[in-house]
């Protein structure tokens, strides 16, 4: 047991941050597998597992050291992979690479992990350029910020949204999300949840309401959109979601369609979420498989 805690100690502070993701996904895998016969000494650390499972997002060291060790890699479902840092005066950058692991579709898995690498590598490319740039013309300020949340996972649906805060004067703030049914080993998207495209104007429409009844609510809350029929003041309103909207499952299983900062209302009220009530959509679904 010495042994063994020696080297966890030598991984997280020896451990180098890997190259490639696909390589050092499928490594830890395999090496995992082979490593079956240490379950015994991990029943007796077993009440580091809540800690672990904690700090493990918090440090792409940390998550390689430990991807090693079986049993713990039926627990982690998302980490952090690695990160790119800039870290001077005037100009920050600080990206997270997320990456999902466990998933028996391997090539789901792999396409996910690629997609979430190389976003990451192309906006640190353009940072260093913009930052280049900027340097050369007498300095500026400049900020990049990425990094990952886990919205949803439980049973059945994995939701990973992923935000990207630009920061040039004023600040900028868009999140993606991806929504995987672990039972089907399959990705989700918005269009495929409904039998047409009708769910468009009913996702709207709703949407619609929310706002007007939140504003209604709370007079520092604004909405771009018309307060009434007769509404010729608003302006930049709102009027449909994108056929791709942003979305996710939550935990309660009701669909949650999402806009990015300045999307539909003012930078103040950031990244703006509209749980959508199942029974205004339930005609539309194909099933109630995802959505309850």
């Amino acid at each position: 047991m010495d042994n063994n805690i020696e080297q966890l100690k030598q991984n997280y502070t020896q451990i180098p941050i890997p190259e490639e993701l696909d390589f050092v996904v499928n490594k830890a895998i395999r090496q995992s597998r082979m490593k079956r016969t240490n379950l015994r000494w991990m029943i007796g650390t077993a009440a580091a597992v809540i800690v672990f499972v904690s700090s493990v997002n918090s440090s792409p060291a940390i998550a390689n050291a430990f991807a090693n060790i079986p049993v713990l890699d039926k627990i982690v479902k998302v980490v952090t992979f690695r990160e790119f840092k800039v870290d001077e005066d005037t100009f920050n950058a600080n990206l997270k690479v997320p990456a999902v692991t466990n998933l028996e579709n391997k090539t789901l898995e792999e396409m996910l992990n690629t997609k979430y690498m190389e976003e990451n590598k192309k906006l640190y490319a353009e940072f260093q350029q913009e930052m280049d740039e900027m340097k050369k013309q007498g300095g500026g300020h400049l900020g990049v910020d990425t990094g990952y949340e886990v919205k949803t996972d439980n049973d059945q649906i994995l939701s990973i949204g992923r935000y990207y805060v630009n920061t040039v004067g004023s600040s900028s703030t868009t999140m993606k999300y991806d929504t995987i049914d672990k039972k089907n080993q399959v990705l989700i998207s918005l269009p495929s949840l409904f039998k047409d495209d009708s769910y468009i104007a009913h996702i709207s429409e709703n949407i619609k309401q929310q706002m007007l009844e939140q504003m209604k609510a709370d007079p520092e809350k604004t909405y771009w959109v018309k307060k009434d029929a007769n509404d010729t003041e608003s302006m930049d309103i709102f009027e449909t979601i994108k056929k791709d909207q942003s979305f996710y499952i939550n935990n309660e299983g009701k669909l949650v369609i999402s806009f990015d900062k300045y999307e539909v209302a003012p930078g103040a009220e950031g990244i703006v979420e509209f749980v959508i009530p199942t029974e205004k959509i339930a005609s539309d679904l194909v099933s109630r498989e995802y959505i309850k």
